[in-house]
Order: C-alpha cells, then structure tokens, then sequence
C-alpha cells in the first residue's frame, strides 16, 4: 500500500478527530447537556450515537470508501443541527457547535477520500463511460 502524503495524513487525521468528537458530543448532549425531559436520556443518546459508530471501523482502517459513504450518515446531524439552529432558542449553541463539527468531518472526509484514491489509483467511471457500456451490454 502506498504511503499516505502529508496532506491526506492530515485529512485523514482531522476527519477522525472531528469524527469522534461528534460521537462524544452527541453523547454528552443527550446525557447530560439537554436531555430529553419526557423520553430515556440512554435511549435516545443511543439512537444518536449508533448511527454514528456504524463507518468507524472502516475509517480506522483509512479506507476511502468509507470515508466517502460516512458523509450521508453525516447529513443527518447538518439536518438536525440546522433545525435546531432556526427553531430552538433554547439548543441554539449546542446546535451550532454541532454543525461547526459535523462541517469540519464533512469536508475533511471528502479531502481524505479524494486524496487517498488518489494515491491508491482508484478511480470512478464518468457517468457517460458507464452509461455508454451498459447501453453496449444490453443491447447487443
């Protein structure tokens, strides 16, 4: 396997620090911060936090793919995040923090999966080569 360059070292470093700063944040929120008044505070920090641990593994492993696929799991908190910032007064700075964190994995997951498929030498078919061959395929 190639070496890492220093700039996707960094991506990839940044990606999983601001990753696990989410998975502790969200934790802490749900649990401690603002816990729901009515629902489990372990039921619903759990229902956060799961969806989270699900790319982990993948991005320890620094595999590209993973870190570009984590990106829609991660759309789910810029939602909730966003929601919270126009609707709720009272989690607005929670809120904002997490879209600061989530913004900062977003981006950096997606300089990482750049730069190391790069480096690696995998490449995506443009959408007119794969559309171009399944034509061939099926019509032939």
């Amino acid at each position: 396997m190639p070496k890492m360059q220093r700039l996707t070292y960094f991506c990839r470093q940044t990606a999983l620090f601001s990753h696990c700063s989410l998975i502790i944040f969200i934790g802490l929120w749900q649990l401690l911060l603002s816990p729901h008044p009515q629902l489990s505070a372990l039921i619903i920090t759990a229902l956060w936090v799961i969806p989270l641990l699900f790319p982990l593994l993948g991005m320890l492993a620094a595999k590209p793919y993973t870190h570009a696929w984590a990106n829609f799991i991660l759309l789910f908190y810029v939602l909730h995040a966003v929601t919270l910032i126009t609707l709720n007064d009272g989690e607005q700075g929670l809120a904002i923090i997490e879209l600061i964190i989530v913004s900062v994995c977003f981006v950096s997951n997606i300089l990482f999966a750049r730069l190391r498929a790069k480096e690696l030498g995998i490449k995506l078919k443009r959408l007119s080569l794969v559309e171009r061959e399944e034509r061939t395929r099926y019509n032939d």
